[in-house]
Order: C-alpha cells, then sequence, then structure tokens
C-alpha cells in the first residue's frame, strides 16, 4: 500500500528525487553514525552522486540537499530560508557539524563528489555516503537510491517485496482492476477504500489532519507564488510571471472582460505559482514529485474555487482518490523522471488530478478510473530534458498544461459512463514500457532534448 503520507509529502524544492530525497538519505545516514555508535570516532565525511544526481545534482540542489541532511535537517521541518544561509555558513567555515556535534572538516569541493561517469546497478539516482576515522579507516557507507516522489531506499533494496510484516489492509488493491473488482464487492468509492485502508494504520483524526494540512500548504505555496515577483535562481535569468499574469485576469473581471477561458488561465498560473515557488526552493508538497508539485494544487484550486458545491470533504475525497492513482503508478511503473521521463511526473500528476476531480464532482469509479487513463494516455512518451538541469525551462509550463489536461480528462469521462477501450492498467503498462524505451539523455539528464538545443530554439 502506498499511504497518502507517502504520496503527498511537504518538503521544499527544487526537486523530490534529487533534493527531497538526497536530503532524506543523508539524515538516515546520520541518524545510523549515532545509533551505531561510530559518531564520537567520525573525523570526516564524503559523499558520491551518481547518474542523473551527478549529471543534473547541481540544477536540482542536490549538494545543498546532503549537507542540510548531514546537518540534522529534514525535508518537512527545514526552514527553506534559511537554508540557503545554513550550508553557506558550513562552507565558509569549512567544518560540518554532524547533527549538531563537535563537527568534521568539511569542503563541498573536495568532499562532495559529481560522479558522472561510474554506472548505477540498480537506479539511475545514486548516492553513497562514506564516515571516516581520524586514519582515514572507513567506519561507516551506505548507498542509497532516490526513487522518484522524495521515496528513497537502500541501493540492495531496490525493487524488493513488500516486508512480510506489513500490516494487512482491507482492500489491498495493486491494478486499477482490482480497485475497480473491490469497489463493485463493497460498494464503496476509490476515496472511501483508501480511507479504509489509512485508518488500519492510523487513527481518523491523524488522517484528516495530514490532509487538511496537505491541502492548507497547497493553497499557501500558490498564494505565494501568485504574490511573489522576481528572477529565479539558477542563472538562466527566468523571471517569475504568475503574479503578473494573475493580476492582468483579475483585473480584466474587473473591467467586466470575463472571457470563456477564464477559468483555464487561473488554473495555469495557479501551476505556474507552485512551481516558481518550487524552483526557488520554496516549501511545496510533493504530488506525487517536486518537478509536477503544481498539477494537482492548480486542480485542486480550480475545483475550491470554480466548482459548485465544492467543500471540504470533496477536497478529501480528491486527495485520497489522486493517493490511489499515484500508488498504481508507483506500484506498477514509476514516478521518476530518471527512470522515465516527464510521463512519470507531470503524467502521473495529471492522472491523479484528473482522477481526483472526477471523484470530488461526483463520478463513478469507473468515470474516475477513465479519467486517470486518459490524463495519462495524452503523457505518454514525455521527456524529461530540464535546460541547464533546473527545473524551469520546460517545467514550469509542463504542469500548467498538464493541470488544464487533467479538468479535460476529468470532463470527458464525466460525460461518459465509464466505458472505454484503453484500461487504466493498460496505460501505466504502456507508460512503463515507453520509459525503459526511452534513451538515457531523455530521462533528466539535461543530455538531449530542450537542454541541449537552447541556443538554437
Amino acid at each position: 500500500m502506498i499511504s497518502v503520507f507517502e504520496l503527498f509529502k511537504i518538503g521544499i524544492g527544487p526537486s523530490s528525487s534529487h533534493t527531497v530525497g538526497p536530503m532524506k538519505a543523508a539524515n538516515s545516514f546520520l541518524r545510523a553514525l549515532a545509533d551505531t555508535g561510530v559518531m564520537a570516532a567520525v573525523a570526516g565525511v564524503r559523499i558520491d552522486l551518481f547518474g542523473s544526481l551527478a549529471w543534473t545534482g547541481r540544477g536540482h540542489a542536490t549538494d545543498k540537499a546532503v549537507i542540510l541532511g548531514l546537518a540534522g535537517e529534514m525535508p518537512e521541518t527545514v526552514d527553506p530560508d534559511r537554508a540557503d544561509a545554513i550550508v553557506a555558513e558550513i562552507a565558509s567555515k569549512g567544518r560540518l557539524r554532524l547533527g549538531g556535534g563537535p563537527g568534521v572538516p568539511f569542503d563541498p569541493a573536495v568532499h562532495l563528489v559529481f560522479d558522472g561517469v561510474t554506472e548505477c546497478p540498480k537506479h539511475p539516482n545514486t548516492l553513497a555516503f562514506t564516515a571516516l576515522d581520524a586514519a582515514g579507516a572507513v567506519l561507516r557507507h551506505e548507498r542509497w537510491c532516490s526513487v522518484g516522489g522524495g521515496f528513497v531506499v537502500p541501493e540492495d533494496e531496490v525493487g524488493a517485496p513488500a516486508p512480510a510484516d506489513a500490516v494487512p489492509v482491507p482492500y489491498d488493491f495493486r491494478s486499477g482492476e482490482q480497485l475497480l473488482g473491490f469497489g463493485r464487492d463493497s460498494g464503496l468509492k476509490i476515496a472511501e477504500m483508501v480511507l479504509a485502508n489509512e485508518l488500519t494504520l492510523r487513527a481518523g483524526d491523524v488522517v484528516e489532519t495530514h490532509l487538511a494540512r496537505v491541502a492548507e500548504t497547497m493553497m499557501f505555496c500558490i498564494d505565494r507564488g501568485l504574490a511573489t515577483d522576481g528572477e529565479l535562481p539558477g542563472g538562466l535569468f527566468v523571471k517569475r510571471r504568475a503574479r503578473r499574469i494573475y493580476e492582468k485576469v483579475v483585473a480584466g473581471r474587473g473591467m467586466n472582460l470575463k472571457r470563456a477561458h477564464e477559468p483555464m488561465d487561473y488554473v495555469s498560473t495557479f501551476a505556474i505559482a507552485v512551481n516558481e515557488e518550487n524552483a526557488a526552493g520554496g516549501r511545496v508538497v510533493t504530488a506525487p514529485t517536486n518537478g509536477a508539485a503544481g498539477v494537482v494544487p492548480a486542480v485542486l484550486r480550480y475545483y475550491r474555487d470554480f466548482c459548485e458545491g465544492a467543500d471540504e470533504a470533496g477536497i478529501r475525497t480528491f486527495l485520497l482518490t489522486a493517493t490511489a492513482i499515484g500508488g498504481l503508478f508507483k506500484m506498477n511503473a514509476s514516478i521518476s523522471g530518471a527512470e522515465v521521463g516527464c510521463q512519470g511526473e507531470v503524467g502521473v500528476a495529471c492522472s491523479m488530478a484528473a482522477a481526483g476531480l472526477a471523484a470530488a464532482l461526483g463520478g463513478s469509479n469507473e468515470q474516475i478510473e477513465n479519467a486517470a487513463e486518459i490524463g495519462m494516455e495524452h503523457h505518454l512518451g514525455m521527456t524529461c530534458d530540464p535546460i541547464g538541469g533546473l527545473v524551469q525551462i520546460p517545467c514550469i509550463e509542463r504542469n500548467a498544461f498538464g493541470a488544464v489536461k487533467a479538468i479535460n480528462a476529468a470532463s470527458l469521462a464525466l460525460h461518459g459512463d465509464g466505458t472505454h477501450v484503453v484500461s487504466l492498467d493498460k496505460v501505466i503498462a504502456t507508460m512503463r514500457q515507453t520509459g525503459l524505451d526511452m534513451q538515457s539523455k531523455y530521462k533528466e539528464t539535461s543530455q538531449g532534448g530542450l537542454a541541449v538545443n537552447l541556443v538554437e530554439c
């Protein structure tokens, strides 16, 4: 089971796989040093970044993330406004205090290695941590993989089956067909089945609090993005534009210039606002990744602000239903751009948002599954080719298009009866195979596509 607590994580930008995941892995290594009793003997540390983490890690702030993790910070609690200052202080003093301890000598240029040559045997997002004593002997060495969406696992556990002692849930679906079958047998909606599963692990008030916090964080991120001007970091000189576009749309409404496509203008601006915040390293919800963090919030905001009858129950239904769809992609394909390209990020986010909106608007389980299938079907083959390794071009606009597509997918599905030719399971399998067939230069390496054709464009 992929829980709503796992799929919707609160963290910081710019990347779930390259920032959130590495920070969590670094923090886990830090805790292991303390738990195994070797912390006092540590005289130095080394971090090696491989594959996509090496190729696009600088643009995705992977170096910053692992330093913060070793300093004791976590994505959900670190202050994004202080993160850069923490890293700068460590670099200027040349000393890294491991979780607040006395510290060890640390020079990022020496002790943090971007290895773009060594192959990754298990996953393209691989990183290694090594702790050394004063004589240079290895005290502890760990290799981790950041498998997308902020999920991290030890390298030797990549692809391993779920533990045998996992808590059983009443609706243990592993496919869309099983999910629909459970719904027919029980008479429950998808959101109700997901909630029943969650309640086997946590108290109802804990689940409700998390859902409310996720929604609140999404809305706050939109609002902050809509109120902020300036230039995004990274050297591409990309100007924030969500505020400017939003003000134009609002001004047009004030002059009674209401256009038929106005709601879609708002939706696009909501998504752009989130992804500008993400690109700037702000607080976002991983949904299911940071690179695609604007799609679900934008569609959720559309539901809240533009759909008649929208309420808090509908928001919970939206998020719980989106969890089921995101979980299916996570279990049966991937949500990692480094594995399957942007179809695994914006494509999955679109599928999740389409299903969530269809559910919140009262769709049947079959209509919801149809909406999810439509959302992904029209993202198949989408590459991940960030210019400069930054989640700015084309990532920000892709979220706007993904959000609009999600609304369209939900509308098409709700106009039907749920009957369709290509099932969600088939489109998930197709996405996985397409990702396997895709050349590595189009999978978050910045070695192909727009990433190498900026001048020509």
